[in-house]
Protein backbone atom coordinates (compact mmCIF):
# COMPACT_ATOMS: atom_id res chain seq x y z
CA UNK A 1 0.00 0.00 0.00
CA UNK A 2 0.88 3.93 -0.67
CA UNK A 3 1.05 6.74 1.45
CA UNK A 4 -2.63 8.52 1.29
CA UNK A 5 -2.83 11.84 -0.37
CA UNK A 6 -3.99 14.47 1.86
CA UNK A 7 -4.73 16.83 -0.51
CA UNK A 8 -7.26 14.78 -2.18
CA UNK A 9 -11.16 15.86 -2.06
CA UNK A 10 -11.70 12.79 -0.84
CA UNK A 11 -11.89 12.60 3.03
CA UNK A 12 -8.52 10.24 4.98
CA UNK A 13 -10.88 7.84 6.18
CA UNK A 14 -12.86 6.95 3.32
CA UNK A 15 -9.46 6.30 1.34
CA UNK A 16 -8.21 4.22 4.27
CA UNK A 17 -11.14 2.03 3.79
CA UNK A 18 -11.05 1.85 0.29
CA UNK A 19 -7.25 1.32 0.68
CA UNK A 20 -8.26 -1.49 3.50
CA UNK A 21 -10.99 -3.21 1.05
CA UNK A 22 -8.15 -3.69 -1.96
CA UNK A 23 -5.36 -4.80 0.48
CA UNK A 24 -7.82 -7.86 2.43
CA UNK A 25 -8.61 -9.44 -1.65
CA UNK A 26 -4.72 -10.99 -1.31
CA UNK A 27 -5.71 -14.58 -1.40
CA UNK A 28 -3.05 -14.19 1.89
CA UNK A 29 -5.49 -12.50 4.09
CA UNK A 30 -8.92 -14.02 2.59
CA UNK A 31 -6.93 -17.20 3.73
CA UNK A 32 -7.14 -16.10 7.19
CA UNK A 33 -3.59 -14.40 7.90
CA UNK A 34 -3.76 -11.94 10.00
CA UNK A 35 -3.59 -7.50 8.55
CA UNK A 36 -0.87 -6.05 9.61
CA UNK A 37 -1.15 -4.16 12.86
CA UNK A 38 -2.97 -0.61 13.66
CA UNK A 39 0.61 1.41 13.64
CA UNK A 40 2.01 -0.62 10.97
CA UNK A 41 -0.88 0.29 8.74
CA UNK A 42 -0.68 3.73 9.57
CA UNK A 43 2.85 4.19 8.73
CA UNK A 44 1.99 2.84 5.65
CA UNK A 45 -0.54 5.02 4.77
CA UNK A 46 0.80 8.05 6.20
CA UNK A 47 -2.04 8.67 8.52
CA UNK A 48 -3.43 9.00 12.09
CA UNK A 49 -3.62 5.66 14.33
CA UNK A 50 -6.97 6.48 15.07
CA UNK A 51 -8.26 7.53 11.10
CA UNK A 52 -6.90 3.72 10.40
CA UNK A 53 -9.08 2.41 13.48
CA UNK A 54 -12.10 3.97 12.22
CA UNK A 55 -11.59 2.35 8.80
CA UNK A 56 -11.03 -1.27 10.59
CA UNK A 57 -13.51 -0.89 12.84
CA UNK A 58 -16.48 0.27 9.53
CA UNK A 59 -14.99 -3.25 8.17
CA UNK A 60 -15.75 -4.78 11.34
CA UNK A 61 -19.53 -3.12 11.46
CA UNK A 62 -19.66 -4.89 7.40
CA UNK A 63 -19.01 -7.97 9.17
CA UNK A 64 -15.62 -8.07 6.54
CA UNK A 65 -13.81 -7.95 9.09
CA UNK A 66 -13.22 -9.27 12.80
CA UNK A 67 -11.11 -8.40 15.64
CA UNK A 68 -10.06 -10.58 18.55
CA UNK A 69 -8.21 -8.50 21.65
CA UNK A 70 -4.46 -10.52 22.09
CA UNK A 71 -4.59 -11.79 18.33
CA UNK A 72 -5.67 -9.21 15.69
CA UNK A 73 -7.83 -8.33 12.64
CA UNK A 74 -8.24 -10.96 9.84
CA UNK A 75 -10.69 -11.18 7.09
CA UNK A 76 -14.40 -12.77 8.17
CA UNK A 77 -14.82 -15.98 6.33
CA UNK A 78 -17.19 -15.10 3.43
CA UNK A 79 -20.10 -17.17 2.33
CA UNK A 80 -20.52 -17.02 -1.61
CA UNK A 81 -22.07 -14.23 -3.35
CA UNK A 82 -23.18 -14.10 -7.08
CA UNK A 83 -20.74 -12.85 -9.45
CA UNK A 84 -20.81 -9.21 -11.24
CA UNK A 85 -21.83 -11.08 -14.50
CA UNK A 86 -25.14 -12.00 -12.66
CA UNK A 87 -26.85 -8.58 -11.64
CA UNK A 88 -25.30 -5.59 -14.13
CA UNK A 89 -28.17 -6.66 -17.25
CA UNK A 90 -31.06 -8.61 -16.40
CA UNK A 91 -32.63 -7.54 -20.37
CA UNK A 92 -28.93 -9.30 -21.77
CA UNK A 93 -28.78 -12.28 -19.41
CA UNK A 94 -32.43 -13.29 -20.54
CA UNK A 95 -31.86 -12.40 -24.28
CA UNK A 96 -29.07 -14.91 -23.81
CA UNK A 97 -31.99 -17.32 -23.15
CA UNK A 98 -33.69 -16.22 -25.72
CA UNK A 99 -36.37 -14.64 -23.49
CA UNK A 100 -37.74 -11.19 -24.11
CA UNK A 101 -37.81 -8.56 -21.12
CA UNK A 102 -40.98 -6.40 -20.64
CA UNK A 103 -41.63 -3.78 -18.48
CA UNK A 104 -45.18 -3.27 -17.05
CA UNK A 105 -44.57 -0.09 -14.67
CA UNK A 106 -41.32 1.94 -13.83
CA UNK A 107 -41.44 4.70 -11.77
CA UNK A 108 -38.83 7.17 -10.75
CA UNK A 109 -38.30 10.09 -8.12
CA UNK A 110 -36.66 11.57 -5.72
CA UNK A 111 -37.71 10.78 -1.92
CA UNK A 112 -36.49 10.23 1.39
CA UNK A 113 -33.92 7.07 1.53
CA UNK A 114 -35.21 4.17 3.54
CA UNK A 115 -33.51 3.20 6.34
CA UNK A 116 -31.91 0.00 4.56
CA UNK A 117 -30.93 2.61 1.73
CA UNK A 118 -29.36 5.37 3.98
CA UNK A 119 -27.12 2.94 5.76
CA UNK A 120 -25.82 1.08 2.70
CA UNK A 121 -25.64 4.48 0.52
CA UNK A 122 -23.96 5.69 4.10
CA UNK A 123 -25.89 8.93 3.85
CA UNK A 124 -27.75 10.47 6.81
CA UNK A 125 -30.92 9.76 7.63
CA UNK A 126 -33.56 12.26 6.10
CA UNK A 127 -31.21 12.29 3.09
CA UNK A 128 -33.49 12.74 -0.16
CA UNK A 129 -32.18 10.29 -2.95
CA UNK A 130 -33.33 9.01 -6.51
CA UNK A 131 -35.45 5.91 -6.46
CA UNK A 132 -36.19 3.83 -9.19
CA UNK A 133 -39.23 1.08 -9.03
CA UNK A 134 -39.28 -1.40 -12.20
CA UNK A 135 -42.46 -4.42 -12.81
CA UNK A 136 -40.74 -6.71 -15.28
CA UNK A 137 -41.51 -10.11 -16.47
CA UNK A 138 -42.18 -11.82 -19.42
CA UNK A 139 -44.74 -13.41 -21.93
CA UNK A 140 -46.92 -11.10 -20.22
CA UNK A 141 -46.10 -12.11 -16.34
CA UNK A 142 -44.40 -10.72 -14.13
CA UNK A 143 -41.52 -11.89 -12.84
CA UNK A 144 -39.60 -9.45 -10.17
CA UNK A 145 -40.06 -5.80 -8.88
CA UNK A 146 -36.73 -3.99 -7.91
CA UNK A 147 -36.37 -0.85 -6.46
CA UNK A 148 -33.39 0.78 -6.45
CA UNK A 149 -32.05 3.88 -4.45
CA UNK A 150 -28.84 6.30 -5.76
CA UNK A 151 -26.65 8.03 -4.47
CA UNK A 152 -26.84 11.82 -4.42
CA UNK A 153 -23.36 12.16 -5.47
CA UNK A 154 -24.22 10.31 -9.00
CA UNK A 155 -26.87 13.80 -10.04
CA UNK A 156 -28.75 11.18 -11.64
CA UNK A 157 -32.20 13.71 -12.59
CA UNK A 158 -34.71 10.81 -13.09
CA UNK A 159 -34.73 11.55 -17.37
CA UNK A 160 -32.03 9.02 -18.11
CA UNK A 161 -33.47 6.16 -20.17
CA UNK A 162 -34.05 3.47 -17.78
CA UNK A 163 -35.06 1.23 -20.35
CA UNK A 164 -31.62 1.10 -21.25
CA UNK A 165 -29.26 -1.55 -18.74
CA UNK A 166 -29.02 0.16 -15.42
CA UNK A 167 -25.14 0.08 -15.02
CA UNK A 168 -24.43 1.31 -18.83
CA UNK A 169 -26.96 4.39 -18.34
CA UNK A 170 -25.24 5.14 -15.20
CA UNK A 171 -21.70 4.51 -16.40
CA UNK A 172 -22.33 6.84 -19.66
CA UNK A 173 -24.47 9.64 -17.71
CA UNK A 174 -22.26 10.22 -14.91
CA UNK A 175 -18.81 8.26 -15.45
CA UNK A 176 -19.25 5.75 -12.55
CA UNK A 177 -18.51 1.91 -13.35
CA UNK A 178 -20.00 -0.35 -11.57
CA UNK A 179 -17.07 -3.31 -10.30
CA UNK A 180 -18.45 -5.37 -7.55
CA UNK A 181 -21.70 -5.81 -4.96
CA UNK A 182 -22.14 -7.14 -1.92
CA UNK A 183 -25.25 -9.17 -2.33
CA UNK A 184 -28.15 -10.60 0.52
CA UNK A 185 -30.44 -13.24 -0.16
CA UNK A 186 -33.89 -14.42 1.38
CA UNK A 187 -37.19 -15.70 1.81
CA UNK A 188 -39.89 -13.80 2.46
CA UNK A 189 -43.79 -13.69 2.30
CA UNK A 190 -45.18 -11.64 -0.39
CA UNK A 191 -47.50 -8.65 1.26
CA UNK A 192 -50.35 -7.21 0.19
CA UNK A 193 -48.50 -4.63 -2.43
CA UNK A 194 -46.53 -7.13 -3.84
CA UNK A 195 -48.56 -9.89 -4.02
CA UNK A 196 -50.74 -7.61 -6.53
CA UNK A 197 -48.04 -6.04 -8.42
CA UNK A 198 -46.84 -9.75 -8.78
CA UNK A 199 -50.35 -11.06 -9.22
CA UNK A 200 -49.62 -13.53 -6.47
CA UNK A 201 -51.19 -14.58 -3.56
CA UNK A 202 -50.40 -12.76 -0.30
CA UNK A 203 -47.80 -14.86 1.85
CA UNK A 204 -46.64 -16.99 -1.55
CA UNK A 205 -43.17 -17.25 -0.79
CA UNK A 206 -40.58 -14.59 -3.07
CA UNK A 207 -37.02 -14.16 -3.00
CA UNK A 208 -36.01 -11.08 -2.17
CA UNK A 209 -32.30 -10.37 -3.08
CA UNK A 210 -31.34 -6.89 -1.73
CA UNK A 211 -28.02 -5.83 -3.19
CA UNK A 212 -25.40 -2.76 -2.67
CA UNK A 213 -23.02 -1.51 -5.73
CA UNK A 214 -20.07 -0.11 -5.71
CA UNK A 215 -17.19 1.59 -7.83
CA UNK A 216 -13.63 1.09 -8.55
CA UNK A 217 -12.81 3.03 -5.21
CA UNK A 218 -15.38 0.74 -2.94
CA UNK A 219 -17.85 3.84 -2.67
CA UNK A 220 -21.54 2.18 -2.59
CA UNK A 221 -23.61 4.13 -5.16
CA UNK A 222 -26.97 1.96 -5.85
CA UNK A 223 -28.76 -0.19 -3.03
CA UNK A 224 -31.85 -2.34 -4.66
CA UNK A 225 -34.14 -4.97 -3.06
CA UNK A 226 -35.65 -7.07 -5.77
CA UNK A 227 -38.45 -9.47 -4.86
CA UNK A 228 -38.63 -12.54 -7.23
CA UNK A 229 -41.73 -14.91 -7.95
CA UNK A 230 -39.50 -18.31 -6.65
CA UNK A 231 -41.83 -20.53 -9.44
CA UNK A 232 -41.16 -17.73 -12.37
CA UNK A 233 -37.50 -17.18 -11.77
CA UNK A 234 -34.10 -19.38 -10.64
CA UNK A 235 -31.52 -17.58 -9.46
CA UNK A 236 -27.68 -19.39 -10.33
CA UNK A 237 -24.66 -18.66 -7.90
CA UNK A 238 -21.42 -19.81 -9.18
CA UNK A 239 -18.41 -20.27 -6.63
CA UNK A 240 -15.08 -20.97 -6.98
CA UNK A 241 -13.06 -22.75 -3.89
CA UNK A 242 -10.31 -20.30 -2.77
CA UNK A 243 -6.25 -21.24 -3.12
CA UNK A 244 -5.13 -23.11 -0.33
Amino acid sequence: MSALNPADPVPLHVQAEAALRQLIQADAYRDGRLLPDEMSLATQLGISRGTVRAAILRLVDEGILERRSGVGTRVVSQPATSAISAWQSLTREMTSKGIVVESYETGVGKHIASTAASQALRIKAGTFALRLDRLRGWGNTPVLHSRSWFHPRLKLKGEEDYSKPLYEVIEETTGVVAYCAREELAAVPADALMAKKLKVRKGSPLLLRKHTVMDRAQKPFEYAEVHYVSERYALTIDSQRSKG
